[in-house]
């Protein structure tokens, strides 16, 4: 809450909307009104809806009689030392092999479940595994069925696909990417 000197009165109402205007930042209006923070400025700025500023409008007052740092211009990258000559060694930049990829797994493969061993929710015991076949919304919606890994809710094939080690991960976003 702010003290007496801090309220916002019309006044300073006013002259935070022409600062905010005329492109001065929060801190900057905070200053020139005195006695509030950056933070109620802000504050107020949302509350009365105040949109863009001047983007071109150079900072007045305050910010103009502050004397400003001289910034100089980047400079060049170091140069790189020469590194001492070896007659026995060849820099060769080495071709990136290709990756080789593994065969695409498919969850709905015919083959890999058989239609007979595919259990609906009703069927489904603690020994089978859990992974969903088809469109939950259809009434030929089953889950696979197959004997599941002790402690794990699929199968070893379901779990190959379910657990992926966190390298093959990491490769497949590198190769997404590329």
């Amino acid at each position: 809450m702010m003290d007496a000197g801090g309220t916002w009165t019309d006044e300073r109402v006013e002259l935070l909307k022409k600062l905010w205007t005329d492109g001065l930042s929060a801190s900057q209006i905070a200053a020139e009104l005195g006695n509030v923070t950056r933070n109620a400025v802000i504050g107020k700025v949302h509350r009365l809806g105040l949109s863009g500023r001047a983007k071109d409008a150079k900072p007045v007052a305050a910010a103009a009689a502050r004397p400003r740092k001289a910034t100089r211009a980047p400079s060049a990258p170091a140069p790189i030392p020469p590194q001492p000559h070896n007659n026995n060694v060849v820099l060769a930049p080495i071709p990136l092999q290709p990756v080789a990829e593994e065969p695409v797994v498919f969850a709905e493969d015919e083959v890999a479940i058989p239609m007979s061993e595919r259990v609906t929710i009703m069927d489904l015991r603690e020994s089978m595994c859990r992974w969903p076949m088809g469109d939950p919304t259809k009434p030929e919606f089953r889950f696979c069925g197959a004997r599941s890994i002790t402690g794990l809710p699929y199968c070893t094939h379901h779990a190959r696909i379910a657990y992926q080690p966190v390298a093959d991960r990491k490769r497949e976003r590198r190769l997404a990417r590329a």
